[in-house]
């Protein structure tokens, strides 16, 4: 076991129980908010590397890490009871220790406290995510910063927009489908129209001409002159 994260887990009268040396491996180790008031149950761990330890209630006893974790380079103390700078120096023993937390607790609110700690701790690189100069520190984690998130979405995004542009495509065909369908029938109807212009024109032309002059007339709402005349006489 090379990490091993028990955050929330309630420890045995403030102190770390079940935790043996038998984890040799564990190179990552959390233990965030679980009521410890103190480390000293802490087994020989060399190949440890970074320690989350916020969110309890120590207030002393770091010499203990110095002696068991001697390869520890990043440990977070933030939301403990620590108040006096010189609770943390025994770990000037942590040759290796180039990045503190100690937000939220007490010690923070000391006048100069960022310039005694890196004083006091010379190995420091960053105290609380920012190095001596107030530069932030880099994010190595590539989950942890977001660029694997940000590649999934971007490629998520490219198959959204294949996808629209292909149900855009699909959309426009339908449509010109629709249109072609609608081109068809307007000719159907339009030939229809014209034959049916061509039958009566036929049947027109097998009426005598005067019988064909007399329903135009009908057609057009006009009296034939001879009835006109006939009227006269009666």
């Amino acid at each position: 076991v090379k990490e091993l994260v028990l955050d929330n887990c309630r420890s045995d009268d403030g102190k770390i129980v079940g935790l043996s040396s038998d984890f040799e491996n564990l190179e990552f180790l959390s233990m965030i908010n679980i009521n410890l008031l103190s480390v000293s149950n802490l087994p020989k761990l060399n190949k440890l590397r970074k320690l989350e330890l916020s969110d309890n209630r120590i207030s002393g006893g770091l010499e203990v890490l110095a002696e068991r974790t001697p390869n520890l380079t990043h440990l977070n103390l933030s939301g403990n009871k620590i108040k006096d700078i010189n609770t943390l120096e025994p770990l000037k023993k942590l040759p290796n220790l180039h990045s503190l937390d100690l937000f939220n607790c007490e010690v923070t609110m000391l006048i100069n406290y960022r310039e005694s700690v890196f004083t006091l701790l010379p190995q420091l690189t960053y105290l609380d995510g920012f190095d001596a100069d107030d530069q932030e520190a880099p994010d190595s984690d590539p989950e942890a910063d977001g660029d694997g998130l940000e590649d999934e979405y971007e490629n998520g995004e490219d198959d959204l927009d294949e996808e629209v542009i292909d149900d855009e495509e699909d959309e426009d065909d339908d449509l010109e489908g629709e249109e072609e369908e609608d081109g068809v029938d307007d000719e159907e109807e339009d030939e229809e129209e014209d034959g049916e212009e061509d039958e009566e024109d036929e049947v027109d032309d097998d009426l005598p001409r005067g019988e064909k002059r007399k329903r135009n007339l009908e057609d057009e709402g006009e009296e034939d002159p001879e009835d006109e005349e006939d009227d006269e006489d009666d």
